[in-house]
């Protein structure tokens, strides 16, 4: 094997590889007995059967494309630990020749870890912790919804009007332009009158409608509304009214306290403020966690970020998103035609926060290696017993938990979480 490295701008470095027909000769015969392993061939054992043979079933094209996976793993990895080079992200990779009777040439573009130039002066950097204490508006809020969760539905007299406060049912058409709007009809779709999140003006435009009546009325959505493509376009709506239902709220006393498992509404009022301030408190440190790495990011310098690295990132901020949304069953094209953009715009718009992602990555890891901070590994190895535990008898997953990788990864993750504690402790006043 012979390979050259070129450094080139923005911290990337081209590796070259090359392997000598005879090497290509020896991965060759190595896949075909990888790719005998799991064939039936008449008159040989699995796994025995001769190259000629079993490049007749495979074809040659094949167990080149396999030989090729393995030798770019084996002979890259041996090249970065020669030369010493500490990469970061995934490489791209291109085949210069790969031919029958040929050498085998191949290029891997990749970027190189970046360094922190200069940290900040962390120690002499603060943040104010703001008050996680519910306001009196939060806990009302909270009460409400507690209430409108144990609300009582009863269908109203056919000759009752809808009024504020009412849940109206009614079969619902949206239209722009003459065509009906994706995901703009629906059956039987409730309405609760007191809820705040419809288009301004559709409420008012159904308050007093009859049983059995249609109404059909024009509004404007919002300049600001999230599904772009509708943003300020007027909707034609068509709303038919099926039934009508009164909504009765409980009393806030003990006889509902006891429907939460509390024994009194003064214990249950102790409970709701309790849960107020916990909640508040874990978006305070979530905030001053993500404004702390990001303050010290900011006052330092790097080595510059290669576009390769950042693309990468940025892929894994899309990727991020779409679990996201898939999550909570939306579809991914839907999302997309919602907020009005491209994939190709949404990765401009990642950019600058997958910049800061990676620059509080390196951040961590040099204070960690300033302030000596590292995973214990008597946690670590109770952790991974305890996942280990959770997974029954898969033992695959098992023994991948117990393998480095799964440890190294565990440790830096456990690494992170001591060195943002320590800044927490130091910053945060």
């Amino acid at each position: 094997m012979q390979h050259t490295v070129k450094h080139e701008e923005k911290n990337q470095v081209l590796i070259t590889v090359t392997l000598s027909v005879e090497e290509v000769d020896k991965a060759l015969k190595h896949a075909a007995e990888h790719a005998a392993e799991g064939m039936d061939i008449p008159g040989f054992r699995k796994g025995t059967a001769p190259y000629e043979i079993v490049k007749q079933r495979v074809t040659e094209e094949r167990l080149l494309e396999m030989a090729a996976e393995e030798m770019v793993r084996d002979t890259l990895a041996t090249v970065l630990l020669n030369e010493q080079l500490e990469t970061a992200g995934s490489p791209e990779f291109n085949v210069e020749k790969m031919a029958p009777g040929n050498e085998f040439v191949y290029t891997a573009r990749m970027s190189l870890m970046p360094m922190v130039q200069k940290l900040a002066d962390y120690k002499a950097l603060a943040l104010n912790k703001a008050d996680t204490k519910p306001t009196d508006a939060e806990y009302n809020q909270a009460k409400e919804d507690l209430l409108k969760m144990r609300r009582e539905e009863k269908k109203a007299a056919a000759d009752r009007v809808v009024t504020l406060g009412d849940k109206a049912v009614v079969n619902l058409g949206m239209k722009k332009d003459g065509v009906v709007i994706e995901g703009g009809e629906a059956k039987d779709h409730g309405i609760y009158t007191d809820e705040p999140h419809y288009i301004p003006g559709f409420v008012d435009a159904i308050v007093g409608m009859k049983q059995g009546e249609t109404r059909t009325f024009t509004l404007p959505f919002p300049e600001d509304h999230y599904q772009k493509h509708l943003a300020g376009s007027n909707v034609d709506y068509t709303v038919e009214l099926k039934e009508i239902f009164t909504l009765d709220l409980p009393n806030w006393d003990d006889a509902f306290a006891k429907t939460l498992g509390l024994d009194s509404v003064t214990l249950l009022e102790e409970k709701l403020h309790q849960n107020l301030s916990a909640e508040k408190e874990r978006g305070e440190v979530e905030r001053l966690d993500r404004e702390m790495l990001e303050l010290i990011a900011k006052n330092s310098t790097f080595d510059e970020l290669s576009d390769l690295l950042v693309s990468t990132e940025v892929e894994k901020m899309v990727q991020e998103l779409q679990h996201w949304v898939e999550e909570r069953g939306m579809q991914w094209s839907e999302y997309a035609k919602s907020i009005g953009k491209s994939l190709a715009e949404m990765k401009l718009d990642f950019t600058p926060q997958a910049i800061i992602r990676l620059k509080v990555a390196l951040v961590i890891t040099a204070i960690a290696k300033a302030e000596k901070i590292t995973a214990d590994e008597a946690e670590l190895d109770t952790e991974i017993d305890r996942i280990a535990a959770g997974l029954g008898e898969n033992a695959d997953a098992k023994h991948y938990v117990y393998s480095p990788e799964f440890r190294e990864r565990l440790a830096t993750q456990q690494r992170n979480r001591r060195v943002v504690e320590y800044l927490r402790g130091l910053m945060v006043k």
